[in-house]
């Protein structure tokens, strides 16, 4: 695969894609991710990991709802990482992150994750690039822990949002009272470090990759859901699960 460069990758649907028969495929594919969910559960040998990365606005939280709202929360859980509390400071970076992996048979799903420390921190200066590209490096073993020692699926989502859509959606924010509670001062200034996002970002996505990333086009979220519902359909089924049966 080679280099990713976000300024080249569309962040909108293919012209000759059907929003309407897409909007309806994603609802089939949710009837079939209930089924492989069960036996995700039942089977008890493999798990599921969705990392949900994007820069505000890009629609995470929009996601996590229609694509994975329809799960069992039994066996679906949803964690976001806030700043660190003072014992997770005391630890290495992921020493809070492996915590909230999943175990057998469940899907954890990560609005924002890992890649934070290597993102925001990174953009504001907290951590030097030197030590941004150790910690690049510590992400790839960490992953390969997961996948290889954990039979864990690790799926890397970015939301690929264009700044004016982004731009839109926060001004949204100050004047749609539906909207309004997402409202938070902090997303305009971040807004402004849109091009040392963007380079953080790329340097995430290409250095970060023993697990790929997939880069989802976010303007349009009928076209969004649909990839990453469909990403996770394939995957489950790529499995092979089957029901344990009783010993006879």
């Amino acid at each position: 695969m080679g280099k990713i460069k976000l300024a080249d990758i569309s962040t909108t649907a293919p012209k000759k894609a059907d929003k309407e028969k897409l909007k309806a495929a994603t609802k089939e594919i949710l009837l079939e991710l209930d089924e492989l969910q069960n036996l995700l559960y039942a089977e008890h040998k493999h798990s599921v990991l969705m990392v949900i990365q994007g820069m505000d606005a890009s629609g995470k939280d929009g996601v996590i709802k229609n694509v994975t709202g329809t799960l069992n929360p039994q066996g679906c859980t949803v964690h976001s990482f806030k700043t660190p509390t003072k014992e997770e400071s005391d630890h290495d970076f992921l020493w809070r992150v492996h915590q909230q992996t999943p175990g057998k048979g469940m899907i954890q799903v990560f609005n924002r994750s890992h890649y934070e420390d290597i993102l925001i921190q990174r953009v504001h200066k907290w951590i030097d690039d030197k030590m941004a590209y150790k910690r690049m490096d510590a992400i790839n073993d960490f992953e390969k822990l997961l996948a290889v020692h954990g039979n864990t699926q690790i799926l890397k989502f970015y939301l690929h949002v264009s700044r004016e859509a982004q731009q839109q959606r926060l001004i949204e924010r100050t004047e749609d009272p539906r909207k309004m509670w997402k409202y938070n001062e902090q997303d305009l200034e971040e807004a402004k470090l849109w091009d040392k996002y963007m380079s953080a970002y790329e340097d995430a996505l290409n250095n970060c990759n023993y697990i790929p990333w997939m880069v989802i086009p976010a303007d349009q979220n009928w076209y969004k859901e649909y990839l990453i519902a469909v990403t996770l359909r394939d995957t489950l089924k790529s499995l092979k699960m089957k029901y344990p049966r009783l010993k006879k």
